[in-house]
């Protein structure tokens, strides 16, 4: 019985140290897999930050920028005889270039500027204010300190509700606020105020002209450019959006329908017109603190850029119906869109040559005599198809179609079958009408920004005429033209 009792203790103490020396190798393989499931994360996200430094180097340049400016400034620091100059009052100077230095210079200048003008007024103000206390005794130093505290701060708060002031100087009245509250609340119990002030003053003046000669020297990345950039490529997107969708719905091979994902990023275009205000009114705000540079001088039109990118997006909002009507479950018949087709295509042709002809002048930034050719070559496409849906004949002539005992039902019968056949066709071409008067209205601002920003007079009409098409247009009419020989 004894013997017994033994082997069993025995099992069961053997059963113990096994299920423990499991639960460690458990426990080790748990580690191992924590551990290379987050090195894995970080492999992908420093993947993804290398991607992102390859596809715009520029952000590797900033930040090299940054860090040269943040090593001029510290030597404030680390060499003793900058240090005795300015004193503690150095970490001023590295915190303005953190918080001054941008990525374009226009960023840059705006709040160096800011910054500059905040300190100063505010610095002002508040001795004028410690003054003025002073002189009232101590019994109303701290009511007037208090009473001055709270209604400048409140009067620079309610200044950064106001769109003007929001858009280009809420971050000098933020620092007009933050500078005004530290020197009149410190100066209640700083002896030495004016002399604390002005190394203060002085080292931010430091960091901020430091910010704008490393910004304006080294690879410097302009808003302005920036915004040029964009607008003339968002021209180019707006084309190869409208010849595109066009295309596509009066071509029925199978290789039309499945496009690959460039094309789809090509038809797709105009959303980025209709997506890029905010950006667009940022590089506008930041591209007038600029000096000039390039082409550009320094009072360059910026806002007309604006308006030239708010008839695009109204003629994107167009486009955007007529992608949502070639998308309808209303579907015409084949040979309603035959006949449609050749004019429709010719008034798409015209507009995108057109759109492209624009986004040419404007980086060039040179006049072109093609504009004119190919404005009057849309017209008469438009004319012509505004003349083809007028040609249509009535769907049911009242008169011949039914007697005086037809009821209207059965008028309307008749009416409904033909209607609903050409209802998606005639919607595309008012829309392409409509899509021709609103790039009229981007020619208008364009050449509104050609006369304030004086564009380089055009080459000769006959040199014009002879290169009447670039290579896209000669694209679009080749795209065309083999669809027409499909059909």
């Amino acid at each position: 019985m004894a013997h017994n009792n033994k082997g069993v203790v025995k099992r069961v103490e053997w059963r113990i140290s096994v299920g423990d020396g499991s639960s460690e190798r458990v426990g080790h393989s748990c580690m191992w897999a924590m551990t290379a499931s987050l090195a894995l994360k970080l492999y992908m996200f420093m993947k993804k930050a290398w991607e992102i430094g390859l596809n715009d180097p520029r952000k590797f340049i900033h930040c090299l920028k940054v860090g040269i400016a943040l090593t001029c400034v510290s030597l404030f620091y680390y060499l003793k005889p900058l240090y005795d100059g300015v004193g503690g009052n150095a970490m001023w100077a590295v915190m303005t270039v953190i918080v001054v230095f941008e990525n374009t210079a226009g960023a840059t200048i705006s709040k160096t500027i800011n910054r500059i003008c905040g300190t100063s007024l505010a610095g002002f103000l508040a001795f004028g204010v410690n003054w003025v206390a002073r002189r009232a005794g101590n019994e109303f130093e701290p009511l007037i300190a208090g009473v001055s505290l709270f209604l400048l701060a409140s009067a620079a708060t309610f200044s950064r509700f106001i769109p003007t002031i929001k858009a280009r100087f809420d971050y000098g009245a933020l620092i007009f606020i933050l500078t005004f509250s530290l020197i009149s609340i410190s100066g209640y119990r700083v002896e030495e105020l004016m002399n604390m002030a002005q190394q203060r003053i002085f080292t931010i003046v430091i960091g901020t002209c430091l910010c704008i000669i490393v910004s304006l020297t080294i690879c410097p990345i302009w808003a302005g450019q920036e915004l040029h950039v964009l607008v003339t490529g968002n021209l180019d997107k707006l084309a190869n959006s409208l010849r595109g969708c066009v295309t596509q719905y009066f071509s029925h091979s199978e290789a039309s329908a499945i496009s690959d994902d460039e094309s789809n990023r090509k038809l797709l275009g105009y959303k980025c017109v209709l997506s890029s205000k905010a950006t667009e009114d940022v590089m506008a705000n930041l591209a007038r603190w600029e000096p000039a540079h390039g082409c550009f001088n320094f009072r360059h039109p910026w806002k007309q850029y604006l308006k030239i990118a708010a008839t695009m997006r109204n003629c994107a909002s167009c486009i955007d119906a007529l992608i949502g009507c070639i998308n309808s479950e209303n579907k015409a018949p084949d040979q309603i869109k035959k006949n449609m087709r050749s004019i429709s295509l010719k008034v798409v042709t015209n507009c995108a040559s057109l759109i492209r002809e624009l986004a040419l002048t404007m980086k060039n930034m040179t006049n072109s005599c093609k504009v004119d050719i190919l404005i009057m070559e849309m017209n008469n496409a438009a004319q012509e198809l505004s003349d083809l849906l007028k040609s249509y004949p009535k769907l049911v002539d009242p008169s011949e179609s039914h007697n005086a005992q037809d009821t209207q039902i059965e008028v309307a019968a008749k009416i409904e079958i033909p209607v609903m056949e050409i209802i998606q066709v005639v919607t595309l071409a008012s829309l392409l009408i409509e899509i021709v008067a609103r790039v009229k209205c981007i020619v208008k601002a364009v050449e509104e920004l050609s006369d304030l920003a004086k564009f380089k007079p055009a080459k000769s009409k006959q040199h014009a005429v002879e290169n009447k098409f670039s290579p896209d247009q000669e694209k679009d009419e080749k795209t065309i033209n083999k669809i027409q020989i499909v059909f």
